[in-house]
């Protein structure tokens, strides 16, 4: 099949906004991390990665959520521990995260391994959602086989149950994930892109250039 009769073959973008070199590097990677996240501020969704997690039985499965903070003890984000991410994470708590932003011809890529975050961090961030967040929080058992008419009688129900204060449903929390690998990306002319990684050593990390 020639790239004419294929579109996804023929689909190529050549990248060319700018490089990467280790003397662009901040010391240490959550510095570098709040950098870039500022250049892609403007963009859809900045704060959207993609988890990565993988099952008991070894199956991947990936899926986009948003990140609600990042410091120096990791990446933090909020899910149902019932849901299939939430499922794998118990039985593996490694897990992968992925900040595509494509606009800027960037990436970030962390490897780590996740920890429930405690009651009173959840409890915290509950209570800054919106209230049809909250709400939506006890109608969605995540990732079980429902139906639209069923989801929508559960709010209805969630609505009717809580009128006024909505408290953190015993499902519902979130993840911190501890980074143990960083990667930035930056899109280079001719696919030789920029890949700089921080690897842990010691107390702190050293950079290796990987090959794209």
């Amino acid at each position: 099949m020639s790239d004419s009769d294929n579109p996804w073959a023929a689909r190529r973008t050549d990248y060319s906004r700018s490089g990467l070199v280790e003397a662009d590097l901040e010391p240490d990677p959550v510095q570098m991390f709040r950098r870039w996240y500022d250049d892609a501020v403007g963009l859809p969704e900045p704060n959207a990665m993609v988890v990565a997690t993988v099952s008991a039985e070894g199956h991947p499965s990936v899926r986009t959520v948003l990140l609600k903070g990042l410091d120096h003890e990791g990446a933090r984000f909020f899910t149902n521990h019932g849901s299939r991410k939430g499922n794998d994470l118990e039985a593996n708590p490694h897990c992968a995260l992925l900040f595509p932003w494509h606009p800027i011809e960037r990436q970030i890529r962390i490897e780590g391994v996740a920890e429930p975050l405690s009651r009173a961090d959840v409890a915290t961030y509950f209570s800054s959602r919106p209230r049809g967040a909250q709400i939506g929080a006890w109608a969605s058992r995540q990732s079980r086989p429902t139906t639209a008419d069923a989801l929508a009688d559960a709010f209805t129900a969630a609505e009717t149950a809580h009128p006024d204060e909505v408290p953190v449903p015993d499902e519902w929390g979130g993840y911190l994930v501890r980074p143990q690998r960083w990667e930035f990306w930056q899109g280079r002319p001719n696919r030789l892109h920029d890949r700089l990684c921080y690897l842990p050593d010691g107390d702190g990390w050293r950079v290796v250039r990987l090959a794209p």
